[in-house]
C-alpha cells in the first residue's frame, strides 16, 4: 500500500514543507537485503566501570565474528577486551565521525551515581548516529537482583532507552536487552538481529534473555534443515513470514483455509514447501498438522499467524462476530498447541511464535473481540513459557505484537484513522509485513534458546499501550 505522505516528505520540497509546518518527517528505513553486510557502518561500544566483564566479553566476541568496524572511547576499559579478541578497534574522537550502532554494557550499573555513565556515553554522540541507526543498552534483569539500589538502577534503563527511541528520530531505533547472569552465550542471535536492518520497525523494546539451550548455527542460513509451520500463510503477513523462513533455509508448511487454496499452492510451489488446507478451528486440525509433520520428521517451529477481525462496538457486536474472532485468534492456538505437545509432534529445541497485536496491549475502540483474543495470546505465551522452563527439551514460546502494518486490512481503514496509525509512533510511518517476518525468523531460530516468554512489539514504538 502506498504511503503518499511518506513519499512526499522524501523529496526536497516535501521535506521543507513538513519541517516548516512541524509535521512528521519519516525517513526511508534501511531493511535487510541478502548479500549485504549485517552491520552496515561503524559500531561504537562502551561499558560501565565494574568487575563483571562477562557481558562485554560476549558482545566483543560477537562483533569479532561479524567483522564489524568497531570504535571505543580512549578511557573505556572495554579496549582491553577488544584487544584480547583481536578486534582492531579505532579510538573514538570528538570529530564529526558518524556511527551506525551504539552499544553500551550497563550491567555494572549498581546505583544512581553509576547511571551517570550511561548519560556520559550517549550524550557525547547523540547527534552522531546515522540514519536508521541502532542504539542498544545491555543490562541485568532487575527481578534477578536482591540489592535494591542495583535493581532500581537497572530498571531505570527502561525509561532511558524508551526516551532515546522517541528523541533520536531519523529512523533510529533503541532497545534494552536484559541478559541473566550465565546466559551470555545466548546473546548472539539477539545482538545480530538488533544491530542489523532486520529490526527496522522494532524500537523501544525490552528483551529478556535467560539461560536456555545453546545451539550453534550457520549464520548464512540459520534455519537450514528446520521444518516450520506457518498458519494463515497464503497472503499478507503470513506470506512474508513463509518467504523469510524459506530464505533463511527452513522447509515451510504453509497452512490456510480452502478459500485461499490457489494463493497458498502458488506460494508453496515458489518456496518448494508444502501447502496444507486446514480450518484451524476444526476438531481434527491438530491431527492433520501432526500427520503432515510426520513425513518430515516433526516440526522445529510453529508460527501461529492466522487471525481475523470482525470490528463493531460492543453494543453493536453480534454473538457470531465475538465467537468467530475468539475461536480463530485464540482458542485454536491453545487447542493446537495442546495436541502438538501431547502427541510429541514438536522436536527438541522447537520454537513456537504467536502473533498478538498492540490492540491486545492497549485495547482499541470497536475491537473488544479482537483485543480480547490478542491479549489472550499474550497470556497463553506467558503461561506456556513457564511450563516449558520445567522441561529439558529446550523448547521456547514467544510472541510478536504488530502495530500499524501496511496490509490489505489496514488499507480498508478510513483515511484519517489510517494516517493517525501511521504517524503515532517514533518512526512516523507504518511497518511492512517483512518487518514482522524478520522478527519472527529471529525468535524461531534454533540459536534463540535464551528467549522464552518475550512479547516483542513490531510497531515503530507506537504511542499506544505500554
Amino acid at each position: 500500500m502506498s504511503d503518499r505522505y511518506g513519499d512526499f516528505v522524501q523529496s526536497s520540497i516535501g521535506k521543507k514543507v513538513a519541517k516548516n509546518l512541524g509535521l512528521p518527517l519519516p525517513v526511508e528505513l534501511d531493511r535487510f537485503e541478502s548479500g549485504q553486510r549485517l552491520v552496515r557502518g561503524s559500531v561504537l561500544i562502551g561499558r560501565a566501570k565494574g568487575d563483571d566483564q562477562s557481558l562485554s566479553q560476549a558482545v566483543v566476541n560477537i562483533l569479532s565474528k561479524l567483522h564489524a568496524e568497531v570504535s571505543s572511547n580512549a578511557d573505556d576499559s572495554i579496549k582491553g577486551l577488544l584487544d584480547e579478541a583481536g578486534v582492531q578497534a579505532k579510538t573514538a574522537t570528538n570529530d564529526d565521525s558518524k556511527f551506525k550502532v551504539l552499544i553500551f554494557d550497563a550491567s555494572n550499573v549498581a546505583n544512581t551515581d553509576d547511571l551517570k555513565q550511561v548519560y556520559e556515553f550517549f550524550h557525547k554522540v547523540a547527534r552522531r548516529v546515522q540514519l536508521s541507526g541502532r542504539v542498544i543498552v545491555l543490562g541485568r534483569p532487575p527481578e534477578d537482583l536482591d540489592d535494591i539500589e542495583a535493581a532500581l538502577s537497572q530498571r531505570a534503563l527502561e525509561g532511558f532507552v524508551r526516551s532515546v527511541g522517541k528523541e533520536f528520530k531519523r529512523g533510529i531505533t533503541a532497545q534494552l536487552i536484559y541478559v541473566a547472569k550465565g546466559a551470555e552465550q545466548n546473546l548472539d542471535s539477539t545482538l545480530r538481529f538488533f544491530t542489523s536492518a532486520r529490526s527496522a520497525y522494532v524500537s523501544g523494546q525490552v528483551i529478556r534473555i535467560q539461560a536456555g539451550s545453546h545451539v550453534e548455527v550457520d549464520w548464512t542460513q540459520p534455519l537450514k534443515g528446520k521444518s516450520m509451520l506457518v498458519t494463515g500463510a497464503s497472503r499478507g503477513i503470513g506470506e512474508a513470514i513463509a518467504k523469510v523462513l524459506a530464505r533463511e533455509g527452513a522447509y515451510v508448511i504453509g497452512l490456510d483455509v480452502e478459500a485461499q487454496k490457489d494463493d497458498l499452492e502458488k506460494l508453496m510451489d515458489e518456496l518448494k514447501g508444502t501447502p496444507l488446507l486446514v480450518d484451524i478451528t476444526s476438531d481434527d486440525a491438530g491431527a492433520t498438522i501432526a500427520e503432515a509433520a510426520k513425513s518430515i520428521g516433526g516440526l522445529d517451529a510453529v508460527i501461529h499467524n492466522a487471525g481475523i477481525t470482525r470490528d463493531k462496538t460492543l453494543a453493536n457486536m453480534d454473538e457470531q462476530k465475538w465467537d468467530l474472532v475468539i475461536n480463530i485468534n485464540l482458542a485454536s492456538i491453545a487447542k493446537i498447541n495442546r495436541y502438538l505437545f501431547d502427541n510429541k509432534v514438536l522436536n527438541d529445541d522447537a520454537r513456537i511464535v504467536c502473533v498478538s497485536s498492540i490492540s491486545g496491549i492497549a485495547g482499541n475502540m470497536g475491537q473488544t473481540n479482537y483485543a480480547t483474543s490478542k491479549a489472550g495470546v499474550i497470556g497463553l505465551v506467558t503461561a506456556t513459557a513457564k511450563q516449558l522452563e520445567t522441561t529439558d527439551q529446550g523448547m521456547t514460546i514467544n510472541a510478536v505484537a504488530p502495530g500499524f502494518i501496511e496490509t490489505q486490512m489496514t488499507e480498508a481503514i478510513p483515511f484519517a484513522i489510517r494516517e493517525a496509525g501511521r504517524r503515532m509512533n517514533s518512526l512516523s510511518q507504518g511497518g511492512l509485513p517483512i518487518d514482522v517476518a524478520e522478527t519472527i525468523a529471529w525468535l524461531a531460530s534454533p540459536a534463540s534458546g535464551g528467549l522464552n516468554g518475550n512479547i516483542v512489539r513490531v510497531c515503530g514504538q507506537s504511542l499506544l499501550g505500554a
